[in-house]
């Protein structure tokens, strides 16, 4: 049976996933903006990518959830920052059986979601894929598996967590349902932080950070902090965890740099809060020091509110 599905931010993560969902009969609307909003209405969505293309007709598109409807699935796919003054606006998608999956890196979003709308409609998720907006209308998938990770919040194999992944499946998308998709986005998310925030610190490729023997030791430093936070907020990371993500770091391209580190040297949004914010707000909710994550949180919010350039 086909699903009823609404991607909310048709970017990158949105428009892959979407776009796979839909080639493969599902029906799929995309809550989007602007010129992207335009070219999906008059001129459809190609997705480009190792995987072939998929080259969609007009899709169903607007920047008003109330022309989409209820959905059996919402697909979060925006930036951490854009989910304030998101969350509000989505309750023309959610129905009593709405399930919404977040995919954003951070461990915040599925609290801020359930909020709103309760533990029972948000379905915890990652997605592991670079993809990016290259032209209104066309998605390219540029690395990663492409996969999506998810489960429901108590961990349980319910009926619509296999309904969607069978849909998933069906479209060519690998998925991941882990036994405690707590320890997934915890995982990630101390790969992402300490990489991101050093980045960001000192705009240092991944290579750099890995090869130098003291910037080194400051990822090790940040991903002992958030193991810790993790421990101390009931998540059972590994014990091993540590020395597993950094081989995981040195298996990435050494030119590599986050899009945290992007766009504070910009000057543009980013996903601070989100990630080194997250670290320290949970560190001194749970009495957990975390010292040098309190330092570079200061470092890049001033060197935010000085802009591109400077701090």
């Amino acid at each position: 049976m086909a699903l009823r599905v609404t991607v909310v931010g048709a970017g990158g993560i949105g428009g892959y996933f979407g776009g796979r969902l839909a080639a493969a009969g599902h029906e799929v609307g995309f809550l989007a903006r602007g010129a992207h909003l335009e070219a999906l209405r008059g001129q459809g969505l190609t997705v480009h990518g190792p995987a072939g293309d998929v080259v969609l007709p007009p899709v169903p598109a607007s920047d008003d959830p109330g022309d989409l409807g209820v959905a059996d699935l919402v697909l979060l796919a925006v930036k951490t920052w854009q989910l304030d003054a998101l969350v509000d606006r989505l309750d023309p998608l959610v129905g009593s059986g709405t399930a919404i999956l977040t995919t954003q890196n951070g461990i915040d979003t599925p609290e801020r979601v359930a909020e709103r709308f309760g533990r029972e409609a948000v379905l915890p998720g990652t997605a592991k894929v670079f993809a990016n907006v290259e032209a209104p209308g066309h998605v390219r998938h540029v690395g990663g598996p492409g996969l999506l990770t998810y489960g429901e919040w108590d961990n349980r194999r319910s009926p619509r967590v296999e309904r969607i992944r069978r849909a998933l499946d069906r479209a060519g998308v690998p998925v991941d349902v882990p036994p405690d998709i707590w320890v997934e986005l915890w995982s990630k998310f101390l790969f992402v932080v300490p990489f991101g925030t050093l980045g960001a610190a000192t705009d240092a490729t991944i290579g750099e950070l890995r090869s130098r023997p003291d910037t080194r030791e400051l990822l090790t430093t940040l991903m002992r902090e958030i193991h810790a936070v993790a421990r101390a907020r009931g998540v059972a990371l590994p014990d091993d965890i540590v020395g597993t993500t950094l081989d995981f770091v040195d298996q990435q391209p050494e030119q590599g740099r986050s899009s945290l580190q992007r766009d504070i040297l910009a000057g543009r949004p980013s996903e601070l809060e989100a990630w080194t914010g997250a670290v320290v707000r949970s560190g001194a909710a749970t009495g957990v020091p975390t010292p040098a994550h309190d330092m570079f949180y200061e470092q890049l919010s001033a060197r935010r509110l000085l802009g591109p350039g400077r701090g």
